[in-house]
C-alpha cells in the first residue's frame, strides 16, 4: 500500500518545495511594502501646550491620559502660546499644538505645511481689572497699565486688533509682558490695573478671577460688532449665575468675544495619529460647556487652517468602521492590510505563471536525469563495438543496465507524469537489446571456426 500510494495523481511536497522561493519573495516584498509604502504610526507625540495653569496645560494632560490608553506617549511641551506654538510646529519640534485663530492665514498655513485637526473650544477674551477702575468702554483703557502677556502668545496680537478697530495705539496705554501667574499676582497687589486672557474657562486662573473679590470682569456690550469687524471672533455668553449658582457668580451676563482654540498638526503626521487625536478631542471636548451645547465642538469650523482630509472624515462619518469595534493597533492593522492586498495583486498573478512550468521541469527531471547515465552507456558501447573486448564490455554494461532500471523502478513521480518513466524503462530496456544483440553477434563470432 506505501508504494501504490507513492504514485498519486499530483505531489503537494514537489509543489511545495516548487512554490516556496515564489511565496517567500511574494512575502517578503508584501513585508516591504507594509513598512516603506505605509509605515506603522509612530508611538510618540509631541504636543506644544500653553503657560501654567493655563487651559493649554490643562487640556494637554488630558490628551495624555486618552492616547495613553492606545499605548501613544504624549510629551507635553510647555510654552507662550500660539505664537510660540506655531514657530515650534514650523521647525518640527512639536507634532501637535494648540493654536488660536486669528494667529496664521490660510495661504500661510498651507504654504508652510500646517494642517487643522479641528477647532476644540472658545476662548473668550477675558478682560479683569480692579473694581475701583470705571472702564465701561476700552477707549478708557488710554493711560492704564494693562498686562497682555508675552509677544510668543497670541494675546498681544489678538488684543493690538481690538484696539486698533476701537482708534486706540497701543502706545495710549502701558502694555505689561509678564506670564499669566505673575500678572494675577501683579492685579491683586495693585501694580496694575488690568491684565488680559485668551483662554478656555477651565484655566485653574479664571476660575479664581472670577470668584475673587475687588475684581472685576469687563463686559463687552458691543460684541456682536466685533465679530463683524474681526471674522475670526464670535460673540459668547457668560451665562449669570454659571460660575456658582448659590451665590450668584457672576451677577449678570456678561458678553465676550472669542476667538477659538485649534489643534494644529504637521502635514506629514501619521494619518492613523490624526485620526486618533480627532477622536481623542471628540471624547474630551464634546460635552457640554459653558459656551458650546454638548456635541458642539470639536468642529472643522471656525478655522483659517484647511483641515486635515482625516479629520475630515471623521467629523462627515465619525470613527473609522474597524475603529468602533476594536483596539486601534488592531484596527490600524487591518485598515493598512490593503497595502498587502495590492501587493500580492501586482505579484501573485505573473509569479503564479512561473510556478506550474518549474513544476512540471522538477518532476521530469527526476526520470530526465537518468537519461545522461543511458547515454553513457551507449556511448560505451559504441567505442566496445570498435576497440576492446565487448564481452567483457556487454557484461558490465548489463549490469550497469540493470542497477540503472533498479534505481529507477523506485522514482516516486505523480500518475499524470507516468508516460515519461514509462516511456526511460522502455529506452533502457532498447539499449539492453543493442547489448544483447552485440553479445550475441560477439559470440556468434567466437563460434565460427578460424580458417
Amino acid at each position: 500500500m506505501s508504494r501504490i500510494l507513492k504514485f498519486t495523481r499530483f505531489s503537494v511536497r514537489d509543489l511545495i518545495a516548487t512554490a516556496a522561493p515564489t511565496v517567500a519573495l511574494i512575502a517578503a516584498l508584501c513585508v516591504v511594502a507594509y513598512l516603506l509604502v505605509d509605515p506603522s504610526p509612530p508611538r510618540h507625540v509631541a504636543l506644544a501646550t500653553g503657560q501654567f495653569n493655563s487651559a493649554y496645560e490643562e487640556f494637554g494632560k488630558k490628551y495624555q491620559a486618552q492616547l495613553a490608553k492606545d499605548g501613544i506617549k504624549v510629551t507635553l511641551q510647555p510654552s507662550l502660546g500660539s505664537a510660540e506654538n506655531l514657530q515650534r510646529l514650523l521647525t518640527g519640534k512639536a507634532d501637535v499644538a494648540f493654536v488660536q485663530s486669528g494667529s496664521t492665514d490660510e495661504a500661510s498655513a498651507e504654504r508652510r505645511g500646517l494642517t487643522s485637526l479641528g477647532s476644540l473650544f472658545t476662548e473668550p477674551v477675558w478682560l479683569f481689572m480692579r473694581e475701583s477702575t470705571k472702564v465701561t468702554q476700552l477707549t478708557q483703557l488710554r493711560g492704564l497699565k494693562i498686562n497682555l502677556g508675552p509677544e510668543g502668545t497670541g494675546v498681544p496680537k489678538l488684543f493690538r486688533q481690538v484696539l486698533a478697530v476701537n482708534g486706540v495705539e497701543p502706545n495710549e496705554l502701558t502694555i505689561g509682558a509678564l506670564e499669566n501667574t505673575p500678572a494675577v499676582m501683579a492685579l491683586l497687589d495693585g501694580s496694575i490695573d488690568g491684565l488680559v486672557f485668551s483662554s478656555a474657562p477651565e484655566s485653574p486662573l479664571i476660575q479664581m478671577l472670577l470668584q475673587t473679590p475687588g475684581i472685576k470682569l469687563f463686559d463687552f456690550t458691543q460684541a456682536e460688532a466685533y465679530t463683524r469687524r474681526l471674522p475670526f471672533l464670535t460673540h459668547v455668553v457668560l451665562p449669570r449665575g454659571i460660575v456658582d449658582l448659590g451665590r450668584d457668580l457672576p451677577a449678570q451676563d456678561y458678553h465676550l468675544i472669542a476667538p477659538t482654540a485649534t489643534l494644529v498638526a504637521r502635514r506629514d503626521l501619521h494619518p492613523a495619529l490624526v485620526e486618533l487625536l480627532v477622536q481623542a478631542a471628540a471624547d474630551i471636548h464634546g460635552g457640554a460647556g459653558w459656551f458650546a451645547k454638548s456635541r458642539e465642538f470639536p468642529t472643522p469650523q471656525y478655522t483659517e487652517i484647511p483641515v486635515a482630509r482625516e479629520a475630515a472624515k471623521f467629523y462627515k462619518d465619525g470613527p473609522p468602521f474597524l475603529q468602533r469595534y476594536m483596539s486601534f493597533w488592531l484596527a490600524n492593522f487591518f485598515d493598512r492590510m490593503w497595502v498587502i492586498v495590492v501587493a500580492l495583486g501586482a505579484l501573485i498573478l505573473p509569479l503564479s505563471r512561473v510556478i506550474p512550468p518549474l513544476y512540471v521541469w522538477r518532476i521530469r527531471s527526476r526520470v530526465f536525469r537518468w537519461y545522461g547515465q543511458l547515454r553513457v552507456v551507449e556511448q560505451q558501447l559504441d567505442d566496445a563495438q570498435h576497440h576492446g573486448d565487448p564481452a567483457t564490455v556487454c557484461k558490465e554494461l548489463l549490469h550497469r543496465l540493470d542497477q540503472l532500471e533498479d534505481r529507477v523502478n523506485q522514482i516516486s513521480i505523480p500518475l499524470s507524469f507516468a508516460d515519461t518513466l514509462y516511456g526511460l524503462r522502455s529506452h533502457i530496456n532498447l539499449v539492453r537489446q543493442r547489448v544483447l544483440a552485440m553479445t550475441a553477434h560477439h559470440s556468434h563470432n567466437e563460434a565460427q571456426p578460424r580458417v
